[in-house]
């Protein structure tokens, strides 16, 4: 369960009607030889019981783990009252996708501007409290929950930071989208998130030369999760060359 890619990689694929969920499956197990799959809910066509029972079959029959669910529409604020309750059911109705998936963790986005490398005082109590909400759920029911370094506050490693401490919960956790970070702690924004790290997306704007450092840094802070490769393309073939970077460093781990 080391090594995935996640499924938001084939959405020009999929927008071109070549690809669906079930063969992003066929790909994983077969073409890549994973045993994980990595979901973007933008992928799945439905959260409706029957529909997931349908994925979840297909996953058994292949043998693939879920390793995480990432959600776009359901970040916990937006300033707009009714909008923030519509993304909030949003958010719960994919923790119970999560869990009748069996995924491992769950990425739903903390909200609030997508500009801004603070949140404020308002926005900052009502994500925490929902967090906790969200990771009190995740600890009954086996997995972890959390941001992505993705947009807004969230790119800002020591805002990161503030939330991570604040929620303060051991299901709750970051999906560290390497080397993506904005502010003044930028370059090293991988370092301070390292100890709440629950999962990765490896993208190319790490150098080939720096992923090698950069996944051992994660490593030898203590992260034994996944690592997941990010690159949308309408080319499996670059998908899976990126892939076998990573499955590189892999391999160099286990031969010394």
């Amino acid at each position: 369960m080391q090594l995935a890619v996640i499924s938001y990689s084939f959405h020009q694929l999929q927008a071109e009607g070549l690809v669906d969920l079930f063969g992003y499956l066929e790909t994983c197990k077969y073409r890549f030889r994973l045993e994980t799959a990595d979901l973007w809910n933008g992928t799945l066509a439905s959260v409706e019981e029957d529909y997931l029972r349908k994925v979840k079959s297909a996953l058994d029959e292949r043998e693939l783990t879920v390793v995480n669910l990432a959600v776009d529409g359901a970040h916990l604020w937006e300033d707009d009252p009714s909008a923030r309750e519509r993304n909030w059911q949003n958010a719960l109705a994919h923790m119970r996708a999560a869990e009748l998936l069996g995924a491992k963790t769950v990425r739903i986005d903390a909200g609030g501007s997508r500009h801004d490398l603070e949140w404020t005082p308002e926005q900052f109590d009502y994500i925490v409290r929902r967090y906790r909400e969200l990771a009190q759920r995740a600890a009954d029911n086996g997995y972890r929950v959390g941001p992505e370094n993705h947009w807004g506050a969230e790119m800002n490693p020591m805002a990161l930071k503030g939330l991570c401490l604040a929620v303060d919960s051991p299901a709750f956790g970051v999906l560290l989208h390497m080397n993506r970070w904005r502010g003044p702690e930028a370059d090293r924004g991988d370092e301070i998130i390292a100890p709440w790290v629950m999962h990765t997306h490896l993208t190319r704007a790490i150098a080939d030369g720096a992923l090698y450092d950069k996944m051992t840094a994660l490593r030898n802070s203590g992260y034994e999760g996944c690592w997941s490769v990010e690159h949308p393309s309408n080319r499996y073939s670059e998908i899976e060359l990126w892939l076998a970077s990573v499955r590189d460093v892999l391999a160099r781990w286990r031969t010394g």
